[in-house]
């Protein structure tokens, strides 16, 4: 399955990003899929993750501010960003089962 990332961008603290992660088949309807990010230096991390059926779990940095949902009939994932913050700016990759998308850069800057 190949994966692509969208909606990343420059925005200023406090802004808000919306990242989509369209996928090529139907496959990740039956994964539990998650967004992981990379900072520069530092390792990937994951940043949330959402199963079949919609539950979700973020790591603590990021709750209250960021919301994963998926929408399985078009095989699509999203990852609403809000009350960004300087320390948020990484690339962002989706993953479903072992494949990953090619990442899409957020940066958060005045």
């Amino acid at each position: 399955v190949q994966l692509v990332e969208s909606g990343g961008g420059l925005v200023q603290p406090g802004g808000s990003l919306r990242l989509s992660c369209a996928a090529s088949g139907s496959i990740c309807s039956i994964y539990v899929m998650g967004w992981y990010r990379q900072a520069p230096g530092k390792q990937r991390e994951l940043v949330g993750s959402i199963t079949i059926g919609g539950s979700t779990n973020y790591r603590d940095s990021v709750k209250g501010r960021f919301t994963i949902s998926r929408d399985n009939a078009k095989n699509t994932m999203y990852l609403q960003m809000n009350s960004l913050k300087p320390e948020d700016t990484a690339v962002y990759y989706c993953m479903c089962g072992s494949s990953w998308g090619q990442g899409t850069q957020v940066t958060i800057s005045s």
